[in-house]
């Protein structure tokens, strides 16, 4: 007589478990998100509240409105990594929005301590023409704050997310990555996306220490310090985003742990091409014939572009080589039951 037990289906593999670190951030990350949610949530309702120029925010809805929606998938994606649908998810539709998440936040990350430190030594900076008009103070710490502790707890619920997620990817080496097909693909994206982020870094460089060519005029009269940082480490970023993505494809160091110029191009590219795209959508790219003053000469959304087509290329590389990389793995992890099964059938037939 068959047992019943035989033939009751096998009980569905644990969950893996969150851990308490990964929970707490998850948590933080989502109450770092409120303060900056109400405050856009006020102003899209006509509550200019520490706005300044009340008139602005009708000029300004759709960028609140963008902002908005970027912070609420932040929420989104701060649950992904605690919650079971999570787990779920697919790859890519996890992965380009936390990419550009590190990008924004991680620049943030960088530039508001080296803003800060420059108030500390050279005192505080005089303000621009019109700055009268600008937001209250209040507003700088409560938003950059938020996007400091935002960030740092995003980014490491993402980490360990993925160290669970995508710990055989994460424990590799340079060497390790196949040399498949698409190896010349990979390199001549990387050949286009170097002198790209040269061209990038330098225009960059050059504005953070106070040159004005190819910039509006506006910006040339009200160039703050906190610009200029921004400028300086969007060209580290470039350089960053290059050189790491040329370790890769062209395997220079082959011994050196995967993990460590993945994540310095992961957030590099991230940053320039999420300051890129953002500052193309709240700036525009034309020049408005109309008001000359306010106009934004060709360069610069030249130099915006190249950060976002530098971004997408190192994109394309690492999507291509890293989905590669795991159908190896998978591969790997199919023969060797098979090869078991082989053996054993091998030595019954022996006997």
């Amino acid at each position: 007589m068959t047992s019943t037990t035989a033939l009751r289906p096998a009980p569905a593999p644990a969950a893996p478990p969150v851990g308490r670190v990964r929970a707490a951030a998850a948590v933080v990350a989502v109450a770092a998100t409120l303060p900056y949610l109400a405050l856009k949530l006020l102003w899209l309702t006509g509550h200019p509240v520490g706005a300044g120029d009340a008139d602005a925010m009708d000029d300004l809805w759709l960028v609140n409105l963008l902002t908005f929606g970027m912070d609420a998938i932040a929420v989104v994606l701060a649950l992904s990594f605690v919650r079971p649908w999570g787990r779920r998810a697919p790859a890519g539709l996890l992965a380009f929005p936390m990419w550009v998440a590190t990008g924004l936040l991680g620049t943030i990350l960088v530039a508001l301590p080296l803003f800060l430190l420059t108030t500390v030594v050279l005192g505080p900076e005089e303000p621009a023409a019109g700055a009268d008009d600008g937001p209250s103070g209040w507003i700088f710490p409560v938003v950059y704050g938020g996007f400091a502790v935002q960030g740092l707890a995003l980014i490491t619920g993402f980490l360990l997310y993925a160290r669970q997620r995508w710990a055989g990817l994460l424990h590799d080496r340079i060497g390790d990555l196949p040399r498949s097909p698409t190896l010349t693909v990979q390199r001549t994206f990387a050949c286009v996306a170097a002198p790209l982020a040269a061209g990038v870094a330098s225009t960059r460089l050059y504005w953070a220490f106070g040159g004005h060519a190819g910039l509006p005029l506006e910006w040339r009269e009200q160039h703050s310090r906190g610009v200029a940082v921004m400028d300086g480490v969007t060209a580290a970023a470039a350089v960053a985003a290059a050189v790491a993505l040329l370790l890769l494809v062209f395997r220079i160091r082959p011994g050196w742990r995967l993990r460590v110029p993945l994540a310095v191009a992961w957030t590099a590219a991230g940053s320039i091409f999420g300051w890129g795209s953002w500052q193309l959508v709240a700036f525009g790219t034309t020049t408005e014939v109309a008001g000359l003053g306010r106009a934004v000469p060709g360069l610069l959304p030249l130099v915006e572009s190249a950060q976002v087509v530098t971004g997408l290329l190192v994109l394309t590389v690492g999507a291509i080589a890293l989905v590669e990389r795991a159908a190896a793995l998978r591969g790997t992890a199919r023969k060797a039951p098979d090869l078991g099964r082989s053996r054993t059938a091998d030595v019954e037939s022996a006997q």
